[in-house]
């Protein structure tokens, strides 16, 4: 794979970040959190409890899509939870651009996110991305499932093997 593209995608608490670091590290790319993508609007929002309407996400969704055009290999931690928004990071000037979904259980993602500290994103909006996350068609073949439940290691392992990277 040369000069991968990469988006691990989720929904809060399931590890986008976790496995993004370190299969970024795996591919010797550049990490990017979307998180510190955010404006202080959207951050302020989320924080108060709020969900981000596709207006609030539309900025977002650009600084996104230009870290992922940046020079070299990266690996983005993004939400990218209806297929409108992978559609805008995947542009149309021809870069190929790889999805992981990473897909936990409910209550092991409430278990995360309530376990963590010093985030914006509160456990009461888990149930919005949740409902919000537009799981990928057949059509989106650039999108693969990995189960994320499991220790970090095996999940990076599975992630990168559906990147065929060894």
């Amino acid at each position: 794979m040369n000069e991968p593209r990469v988006v691990v995608m989720g929904v809060s608490a399931v590890g986008k970040t976790s496995v993004g670091v370190a299969l970024a590290n795996r591919l010797n790319a550049q990490f990017v959190d979307a998180d510190d993508l955010h404006s202080t609007f959207n951050v302020a929002k989320m924080t108060g409890g709020e969900p981000l309407t596709d207006d609030d996400r539309g900025p977002w969704l650009e600084a996104v899509a230009t870290a992922l055009r940046a020079p070299g290999s990266v690996v983005v931690a993004c939400s990218a939870l209806k297929r409108s928004y992978r559609d805008q990071l995947r542009g149309n000037d021809g870069i190929e651009i790889s999805f992981i979904l990473l897909d936990a259980p409910r209550p092991v993602l409430v278990r995360r996110i309530e376990a963590r500290t010093g985030h914006f994103m509160p456990p009461r909006l888990l149930d919005d991305q949740l409902a919000t996350l537009e799981r990928p068609g057949v059509d989106e073949s650039d999108v693969v499932l990995v189960l994320a439940a499991g220790p970090l290691d095996a999940v990076t392992q599975a992630a990168a093997a559906s990147l065929e990277v060894n």
